[in-house]
Order: C-alpha cells, then structure tokens, then sequence
C-alpha cells in the first residue's frame, strides 16, 4: 500500500500531551502515559508530568531531550519476528531488537504493537498511528491471535480442554478461545485478551514444554508464507477489513 499522508494528525486545536506523543510515532498513547509520569517529556523546555496537560502545534514537545513532530506519513508494517529477538525499542542488556529488523529502511519511528516473548516468533506489527495501536491493544477490540505450539513431549489431552474452558494458575485466570490439537505435539490456539506468557505459563502448569511457539495470525492479516525475518506493509485491502471488522478508522 501506498503510506497515508494524514493531516489531520497536525493538532489545530489543544490536544492532550499523549496524544500528542502518539501522533508524533513515539509510542501508543498507553505508553505515551508512562512516558509523561516518568519525567521523561518536557514541553517548551519543562518537565511536564501531569497527565492531561494539553499542548498546541505551536509547543515545542521532546522526548528524552529529542523535539517530536507529528507524523505525516502513517505507516503500517508486518515482520515475521524471529526467535531470539526483543519485542522492544531498545534493550539494556544489548539484546537483539526486533525494530532493528526495520529501522534501515523506514525513517519514520515505528513501534510494535504488543509483544511477543523473546523465544517466539511470528507476526507483529508496527505503525506510527497512535490511533490504530490504541484499536489494536485494546481488550474490548477482541482481535483474535492464532499461534501455532509445538511442544518437546506430547501433551496431556485434557490440556486443550481445559484451556478452554479455562484455568487458574497463581492467581491468575487464563481462557484461550480456541486449543484445536493438530497432533500429539502440535496445537494451534486462538486468543483474543492474551495476558503476560498465557500460552507457556498453561503448558508449563501441565509440565509441557515448548519447542517452538509461532503467531500466525492477528486478526485478519496471516503470516501467508512471509518468510522468518521478513516484513511487508498492510496493505489497504487489508486494513479496510481491519476497520470492519474492529471498528478501526483513520
């Protein structure tokens, strides 16, 4: 697809700093919070840390001592992550990211949208559209999330069962909308909340281990022989679809 040129994300009125941020491509307005509540945004050279505090075009807005300007051009973009990469901006202990996958060949600042664990693979994707991140994350947007596990040892049959029907592991409640058994070591599952781990933390409970864990599907947009490693844009047939079917709109 062609990128989106959006005027629209230059503010002709006050808007609120978060979505200033996330207009600008540096994070969803989620993170965009926590940025702001850390101290780390100052706004015509202070340190601005009240969430709500609204700002102009006229406003000079940094981050980390770096000026923001909102995009123009929007980006949408598929990567096939591979394992042993870090679904995060930068890494402290000077891990492999997976933005570094990108960052040669857009100049616009593209984030991932959610996260894969280090040790997964499959689809993310990144945008700087703070508004089509914020769809995207949301629980209530309820986008299914297909993974494909393999696991070391066969696994329990009634781990599929109650997966579905759901389990309490450590306090915490895990359903997954779909566990279809594809053989004894393979299972594909569908999830639409998705919490921290979900996947490992339920095969670990039933003393399972993982050999490979792969998303292949988030919504409507499939892996569809996008090799490991690679990325694409969306393109507008497919984020059309997006927008039917979760309401998204640019």
């Amino acid at each position: 697809m062609k990128p989106k040129v959006n005027d629209s994300n230059l503010p002709a009125e006050p808007i609120r700093l978060q979505v200033y941020l996330a207009r600008c491509g540096a994070a969803s307005r989620r993170t965009a919070e926590t940025f702001i509540s850390s101290g780390r945004v100052k706004v015509n050279g202070v340190v601005v840390d009240t969430l709500g505090t609204k700002v102009c075009a006229s406003d000079e807005v940094s981050l980390d001592n770096r000026v923001l300007k909102p995009e123009q051009t929007l980006r949408y973009v598929l990567l096939n992550k591979p394992a042993g990469y870090v679904c995060s901006m930068a890494d402290e202990q000077g891990r492999q990211t997976a933005a570094s996958l990108l960052q040669p060949f857009f100049k616009e600042r593209l984030y991932n949208v959610g996260r894969l664990d280090m040790f997964s693979s499959g689809l993310i994707i990144f945008t700087n559209d703070g508004q089509f991140a914020k769809k995207l994350q949301h629980p209530s947007s309820l986008i299914e999330k297909e993974y494909i596990v393999k696991t070391s040892v066969p696994f329990p049959r009634e781990l599929a069962q109650r997966f579905e029907k759901g389990i309490r592991i450590d306090g915490v409640f895990y359903k997954c909308r779909c566990a279809q058994p594809l053989s004894a070591r393979s299972m594909r599952i569908v999830l639409v909340e998705g919490k921290n781990r979900e996947i490992r933390r339920v095969f670990d409970f039933f003393e399972t281990g993982i050999r490979s864990l792969e998303r292949v599907r988030i919504g409507n947009i499939r892996i569809d022989g996008l090799a490991c490693g690679a990325f694409r844009e969306l393109t507008d047939a497919e984020l059309h679809l997006f927008e039917e079917n979760y309401g998204y709109s640019d």
